[in-house]
């Protein structure tokens, strides 16, 4: 069954054909999204002006229900409408069945979204979208439960049912949140439940960063206040709460930057260092894992561990063999591309034996006992999924190895440090060694910026310096990242690597695009503190026009990109507009007073 806003009123949407079939240059974070800013307090004029299911749609795409049928096996179970990306959903719904999961089981998978999609009135994932790397764009996430048990009365001998949410958004832990809420309803009352979780979710208000969220579901109420940085959004300190009761409980709320990185990397944590450069320089990369969950979980963490850098290549949580992308993903034809896949399929093991950089992840639950050393192995050893867990490449780090880091992890195993206190150590170093990274960059693309004097209100805003390696490189030898890091070794290699990677045109050209704005606000800015109405008496009628026309122009361009210009500037801009245009003859006022076509 999949539940939709539009569908349950019957009206006419238009919808992807099938998200699987878009090709690859079309297609979101990291990759953490960055959300339009909203205004704080009262509702503005956007969330005034949603329809019917626009909130629905800006947190979900639709729901799903995803059941298993003995002569199709996994099958969606369509309420009126086809799903998107039904056969992507059914396969990435269920785990393998080399994967034994019984009880109740939650992961994630992430998959390409169809060109056609329509978007909603108020919704503000378009921005979002337009916004990120080409490699980041249309993509959902599939938010799974999904529940195995033992029933004699079917023919399988078994329950075997998923409920999935998709959506845009990377809320990891939120959505999982929701569905220990939702599935739990859902398994004992069906389809009825699902309907009235619809219309909650459809009185939702939008995620606008800034504001406390009240979300009401199932009877009961989330509270959630989003924040928003320079690169993410996030969503924490949730509280939920029956409705008829008292009683609260605070769960933190993090966004797919914030899964548990020693959980996950424990079994290979003697090369957590080689990990992040190689997912720092973009490389290919397979997690094998016996389940869903620890698949799921484990490639977040390899996303999330260059944290605050965005990762701006493809990334796959639960990759299966029925995926659209799996010919172009192990063809032998061409070199593997910048992606993370994680499967469980033992088949894999074989299929992508030619990717160069392999992590085979061991059952987490035996995180308790310490692990042993392990030397980085040979790709030729791994034969199959049972492989020992350890990382199969033959890459040779650029960084000396840490052995601080391994040392303080490992004296938290012997002395039983709680998990949270191992994972924020893990976090901080990987925190602390992606800044000593970027902060040279950072540093040099800053000394690109034209200065503030060279800015005339009567001549286009300057342009960005280019950004030349060479005079990079120069700037490492005085600034480099020694300034803040204790780690010798080959930084000069790792940043020329780095310098090809999509991670590093991700970060230019979101530096970039904030860059050349703020060269806008500033032009705009110098525009609003000249004197326009003495200045068009030395103009002719035409030149003033022209004139407005460009202001009205600037103001639009201001408004559309939300650029960062002092309070009160628009108002400024606005009333000088004003004046110049009362300063014309009447007949040509009421031309320019007419609002522009779109």
């Amino acid at each position: 069954m999949a539940l939709q806003g539009p569908e349950e009123l019957g009206e006419q949407v238009e919808e992807p054909e099938d998200l699987d079939d878009q090709d690859a240059s079309s297609i979101s974070p990291a990759e953490e999204i960055t959300l339009p800013p909203g205004p704080g307090g009262e509702e503005d004029a956007e969330e005034a002006l949603l329809l019917p299911w626009d909130r629905f749609s800006a947190w979900l795409h639709c729901i799903c229900v995803v059941g298993f049928d003995l002569e199709l096996g996994q099958a969606v179970e369509v309420r009126q409408r086809e799903s998107p990306g039904k056969t992507s959903i059914c396969y990435l719904s269920f785990p393998d069945s080399n994967s034994g999961c019984l009880g109740d089981t939650q992961f994630c998978f992430r998959f390409r979204q169809g060109s056609n999609r329509k978007s909603s009135l108020g919704c503000f994932l378009e921005t979002t979208d337009r916004d990120a790397p080409p490699c980041l764009k249309g993509h959902y996430y599939g938010y799974v439960y999904f529940r195995q048990v033992r029933d004699k009365s079917l023919k399988r001998g078994y329950f075997q049912k998923s409920l999935v949410l998709i959506s845009k958004l990377p809320y990891v832990t939120f959505f999982h949140s929701l569905l220990k809420i939702m599935a739990p309803e859902y398994f004992e009352k069906q389809e009825p439940c699902l309907e009235a979780a619809c219309n909650d979710i459809d009185r939702w208000p939008t995620p606008h960063p800034g504001r406390i969220l009240t979300l009401p579901i199932m009877g009961v109420v989330i509270k959630v206040h989003t924040h928003t940085h320079t690169h993410t959004h996030t969503l924490s300190l949730m509280r939920w709460r029956p409705i008829d009761g008292d009683s609260l409980v605070s769960i933190v709320l993090p966004t797919i930057h914030e899964v548990d990185l020693f959980r996950c990397f424990y079994p290979v944590f003697f090369h957590i260092q080689m990990l992040w450069e190689l997912v720092l320089l973009g490389e290919a990369l397979v997690v094998m894992a016996p389940s869903p969950a620890e698949s799921s979980d484990t490639v977040l963490a390899l996303v999330s561990c260059i944290s605050p850098l965005r990762y701006c290549s493809d990334f796959r949580p639960y990759f299966t063999i029925h995926d659209s992308e799996f010919k172009e993903y192990t063809t032998r034809t061409q070199a593997p591309p910048s992606v993370i896949l994680g499967v469980t399929n033992p088949f894999f093991a074989k299929t992508l034996q030619h990717w160069p950089h392999i992590i085979r992840i061991g059952d987490m639950k035996q995180a308790g006992e310490m692990a042993k050393q392990m030397k980085v192995k040979k790709l030729k050893n791994l034969k199959t999924l049972d492989s020992k867990p350890g990382v199969y490449t033959a890459y040779k780090p650029y960084l000396n190895k840490d052995e601080e880091i391994i040392k303080q992890l490992q004296k938290g195993v012997q002395q039983k440090r709680p998990s949270a206190a191992q994972n924020a150590i893990l976090r901080r170093y990987f925190l602390e060694l992606t800044q000593s990274f970027i902060i040279p960059l950072e540093r040099y693309v800053a000394s690109l910026m034209p200065l503030q004097k060279s800015i005339s209100p009567w001549k286009s805003p300057p342009q960005l310096r280019p950004f030349i390696q060479q005079d990079f490189m120069k700037t490492l030898e005085k600034a480099g990242p020694q300034l803040t890091s204790r780690l010798k070794g080959d930084w000069i290699g790792l940043y020329r690597h780095f310098l090809k990677s999509p991670n590093f045109d991700g970060w230019f050209r979101s530096r970039r695009k904030e860059m050349t704005q703020k060269l806008e606000a500033l032009h705009l800015e110098a525009l609003c503190e000249e004197d326009l109405e003495k200045r068009i008496q030395q103009h002719t009628e035409v030149e003033t026009v022209d004139l407005v026309l460009k202001l009205k122009d600037k103001l639009s361009q201001a408004e559309r990109e939300q650029l960062p210009v002092r309070p009160g500037t628009l108002a400024k801009l606005r009333a000088h507009i004003e004046a110049v245009i009362l300063a014309l003859p009447e007949d040509l006022q009421g031309i320019l007073h007419k609002p522009s076509s779109p």
